[in-house]
């Protein structure tokens, strides 16, 4: 009586592709560009950009063919037409926010680290999908204000052109600073995991402190002021000399250490605390 010698099938199927940082980039693009919110931020921080910029020009303009033009004192036509970015921070900043917070807030954060079980690739893809996408929008609403704004400011004879002395620097400038902010958002959305929170905070240190700071004597204020995060990164967009700064590129180094700095301790909570 034979025995029948059972067979055995090799599984010939390609292995599950691992998970690769390209492709949880892929993921949080399709995240991002999923929710509603990343259009209305990002329509939002453009109409600031552009509608104040063209309004500061407007007025600055104004003063200049008025009876008073010694008013405006010096003009710094560049700085003047993406005046808009004040506020513009703050919608980019808060998209940067929800970036992450959003994930906690709906319990998403789980399946998302459970996918990705090494965690960090999460945020990174986070970084690199907010710092691409913001950068390209803002780049583009900085160059339409500064056009804009020049072609206001052309009736009294106050415009720039873009190969001026440190315009094109300050216009690419406003749009990194821009898009540095909202990776900052990330950064406090990592740490705080609270939207309301992290949003605060990040009104507190762009916006409050640096208020604040301005009722210290005059000798703190002149060594603090210079090195506060918003303070530091907004001297990129300056095309006149100010001894109370940091110069360009210096100061945008120093935010850009800020920011390094809180995604640095976002990353180190990420992989120590539970999600």
């Amino acid at each position: 009586m034979s025995e029948t010698v059972p067979t055995v099938t090799l599984d010939k199927r390609p292995p599950v592709p691992g998970v690769s940082l390209s492709r949880v980039v892929i993921s949080e693009w399709t995240k991002f560009r999923s929710l509603r919110s990343t259009y209305w931020s990002l329509i939002s921080a453009a109409i600031l950009m552009i509608g104040l910029g063209a309004l500061f020009c407007l007025g600055t303009a104004s003063q200049a063919k008025g009876d008073q033009p010694d008013r405006i004192g010096v003009v710094d036509p560049v700085s003047t037409s993406i005046t808009g970015f004040i506020l513009a921070q703050f919608a980019i900043g808060v998209l940067g926010v929800l970036c992450i917070t959003g994930e906690y807030s709906t319990g998403m954060i789980r399946a998302t680290l459970a996918a990705v079980p090494k965690r960090l690739p999460v945020l990174w893809a986070k970084l690199i999908v907010f710092a691409v996408v913001g950068f390209v929008v803002m780049l583009v609403t900085s160059l339409i204000a500064f056009f804009i704004g020049q072609a206001v400011l052309a009736s009294a004879d106050l415009q720039v052109t873009i190969g001026s002395p440190g315009a094109l620097r300050a216009v690419v400038g406003c749009a990194l600073y821009l898009t540095v902010v909202g990776l900052f958002g990330i950064g406090l959305g990592g740490i705080i995991r609270s939207s309301a929170g992290s949003i605060a905070a990040l009104v507190v240190l762009l916006l409050i402190i640096p208020i604040l700071a301005n009722f210290l004597p005059s000798s703190w204020a002149e060594h603090i002021n210079k090195y506060l995060p918003g303070n530091a990164g907004q001297g990129i967009m300056n095309t006149i000399p100010n001894d109370a700064a940091l110069s360009p590129w210096v100061g945008f180094g120093v935010f850009c250490g800020y920011v390094v700095v809180v995604v640095a301790i976002a990353a180190v909570l990420l992989k120590r605390r539970d999600a």
